[in-house]
């Protein structure tokens, strides 16, 4: 009997509004479970909230795709929307609601590219132990 390979990448096209945000995070927390990144659930979660918030508040339509790939070193995060500006780096203001940087603080690396259809926010959380 052969033994059936977990998938290491899971992709969901999402209406970036705040109501799904919560069942955003359980979808995470589940792959990552799965993938045995359990260490990695709070971090990615945490990251890929503020990015789909940012699509929420910062785009016309809210759409777009969510794509977690589970790499050697830790897991991967990509959020594409149809919006072409891209997010400009600013000081957190730690009073703010919003705008405090934790993709920053919490992902080990994090970039922007620009597509033809949009943009890619990505981002990568490494496991403690990966080198």
């Amino acid at each position: 009997m052969a033994v059936e390979e977990v998938p290491q990448r899971f992709e969901q096209h999402l209406h970036a509004a705040p109501e799904i945000l919560i069942c955003i995070r359980r979808i995470i927390g589940a792959h990552l479970q799965l993938w045995g990144r359990d260490d990695l659930i709070d971090a990615v979660a945490l990251c890929a909230t503020e990015v789909l918030a940012n699509v929420h508040k910062h785009t016309d339509s809210s759409e777009c795709h969510l794509r977690l790939q589970n790499t050697p070193d830790g897991v991967r995060t990509t959020v594409s929307d149809t919006e072409p500006t891209l997010p400009t780096v600013r000081e957190p203001d730690w009073c703010a609601e919003s705008g405090r940087g934790m993709l920053s603080s919490t992902a080990h690396r994090w970039g922007v590219l620009p597509t033809p259809t949009g943009k890619e926010v990505w981002f990568e959380c490494r496991s403690q132990i990966a080198t």
